[in-house]
């Protein structure tokens, strides 16, 4: 890629959006943030919150890491990277965030280096970071899958792994017991560009079309 192609991007971005929503990001710009939700997905480049969700700028506070994780709270200060955690303090303690998505994605690269035992040696601190999913990889090798669908039954069980490290913040497990904030585990699929969503009912992931979504009446 040529930088000069994203130079010009920003300069068709302030024609095409800017200029229709001038009055909008004005707004945006002197109020402040006020987003409802606190997203936090992989860094993959084809994975683009605010695209897959049709959010505006405003709507989503966003966190993206390789293969989305959450390291438990006690971890992240001996791993001398607290940028979780401080994203999660500041969207619950300053922003005052209702929800908290965390969203993976079939076929997840990070998590296919575990299940495939394939961390490249000159990544150190990739295998470091990835050891946080291996809980997950290990319970998914446990059901005897191969291939792609060994991935992505990883992927989905990182995604719970992360729910559950989520819970170890202090911030997060307050108002969980309070009960003014949910947490929702997500799959983006990248071909067909569903969502899987866990279900704390069946505690499986379901296609987003097979769930009904509050205030819709079933047909």
């Amino acid at each position: 890629m040529n930088i000069d192609k994203l130079i010009r991007g920003n300069k068709s971005f302030r024609k095409e959006y800017v200029a229709g929503a001038r009055d909008f990001l004005e707004r945006l710009a002197s109020q402040g943030q006020s987003p409802g939700a606190l997203f936090i997905g992989c860094s993959d480049s084809r994975v683009v919150p605010e695209l897959l969700t049709s959010s505006s700028p405003g709507e989503l506070f966003v966190v993206r890491n390789v293969a989305n994780i959450v390291p438990p709270a006690d971890e992240v200060r001996s791993l001398g990277d607290d940028s979780v955690g401080a994203a999660i303090e500041y969207a619950l303690g300053v922003l005052n965030v209702e929800h908290i998505v965390v969203c993976g994605h079939y076929g997840c690269g990070g998590v296919r280096a575990l299940v495939e035992a394939h961390v490249p040696a000159d990544c150190p601190n990739l295998s470091e970071w990835l050891m946080h999913a291996a809980p997950a990889t290990v319970r998914a090798g446990r059901l005897g899958l191969t291939g792609g669908e060994a991935v992505d039954r990883a992927v989905e069980e990182n995604v719970e792994e992360q729910m559950a490290n989520l819970a170890t913040y202090p911030s997060v497990h307050d108002r969980l017991e309070r009960g003014v904030l949910q947490l929702h585990g997500w799959v983006y699929d990248l071909r067909a560009g569903y969502l899987s969503i866990w279900d704390p009912h069946t505690e499986t992931f379901r296609h987003m079309d097979e769930i009904r979504e509050p205030g819709v009446p079933s047909s």
